[in-house]
């Protein structure tokens, strides 16, 4: 019988015990003996502890390209469609991984987690942003992203994921309330409809996140994301074909572009390094990651889309770099 250990377990018996001599059976001349195996806990912590971050990282940088490319989407496409259609094609991809992966069903108490998973990331960001974006430009709305971590480490408290320390709640909350005030700042010292679609498209979101990377420490992250739109699928399917566009034609190929980014990329690809990140990691130390997306969105916005970045943006970076490093190190 094996014992298997949390990432948090590891890290605990690697502060106790950095060298842990265990036993294991081994064969001889003379039949079975039991021979010393010593392990050393804290090098695979840090070895797990960093192949969660650089998983995070990669998720966060395919993430940071969502909201330009659906920007450029929805400039020419029904947002609604823009949510349905995503759903379904990356439902579809979805399919064809289970299929070649010959998953196995998700366990009976395992699909309202599914189903909490499928409407934060499948509909309810998704729906939210790009509804958001159809007013605003990408740079109003990228840094409510910044809230993302704070929602994420909510959450994951909440349903008994994750335990962080005290003190990482309080950086949590100063590099959200960094990105939460230069938002307000830039935007006039008022908050728009679109603010309120992105407030709520960060809530569910955080949610998705949280209860996501549950189910990934049992089924994986390509289970958990393929599970999830799949559910979805039935919803998508109506949704693309109640609004799907009059004309194909009348939307122009940087629109097709933008769809097709969101729907392979933010919407599956994404998923495999995000999900694995935070089950590795915890979702509350991990998800922090995110805060740097705000500032990797925003520089894909005014390169891609040429809309302008101050330079106080710059500045609030070096402090939500600060407070993630800080995060990270007191998680």
């Amino acid at each position: 019988m094996g014992v298997v250990l949390s990432s948090e377990d590891c890290a605990e018996l690697s502060r106790l015990a950095p060298t842990l001599t265990l036993p294991r059976l081994g064969g001889g001349n003379s039949g079975w003996m039991v021979r010393m195996t010593s392990v050393n806990l804290a090098s695979e912590h840090r070895a797990s502890d960093w192949t969660a971050w650089a998983h995070g990282m990669a998720g966060m940088l395919i993430f940071s390209a969502s909201l330009p490319a659906t920007r450029v989407a929805v400039e020419a496409l029904d947002p609604w469609f823009v949510t349905a259609g995503r759903a379904l094609i990356a439902g579809l991809l979805a399919v064809g991984a289970l299929l070649v992966l010959r998953a196995p069903l998700p366990a009976r108490a395992d699909w309202r987690d599914l189903a909490l998973a499928a409407f934060g990331v499948v509909v309810g960001f998704p729906l939210f942003s790009a509804l958001a974006l159809k007013f605003v430009p990408a740079s109003h709305v990228i840094p409510f992203n910044g809230l993302l971590p704070l929602a994420t480490a909510g959450f994951a408290a909440l349903i008994g994921q994750d335990r962080p320390r005290p003190l990482f709640w309080v950086f949590a909350v100063m590099g959200s309330g960094l990105v939460a005030g230069y938002a307000w700042v830039s935007g006039g010292l008022e908050f728009e409809l679109a603010d309120l679609f992105m407030l709520a498209a960060i809530v569910t979101c955080g949610m998705g996140y949280a209860y996501g990377s549950r189910l990934t420490k049992r089924l994986g992250s390509v289970a958990v994301i393929s599970w999830a739109l799949v559910v979805s699928l039935p919803l998508a399917v109506v949704g693309s074909v109640l609004f799907w566009p009059a004309t194909i034609a009348s939307a122009p190929a940087s629109a097709w572009a933008g769809f097709a980014y969101v729907s392979v990329f933010s919407m599956f690809v994404g998923f495999l390094f995000w999900y694995r990140g935070l089950a590795l990691g915890g979702a509350a130390r991990v998800g922090q990651v995110q805060l740097l997306q705000v500032f990797a969105g925003l520089g894909l916005a005014a390169l891609l889309l040429g809309e302008p970045v101050g330079v106080g943006t710059w500045a609030v970076a070096a402090g939500v770099v600060v407070s993630v490093f800080a995060a990270k190190r007191v998680a």
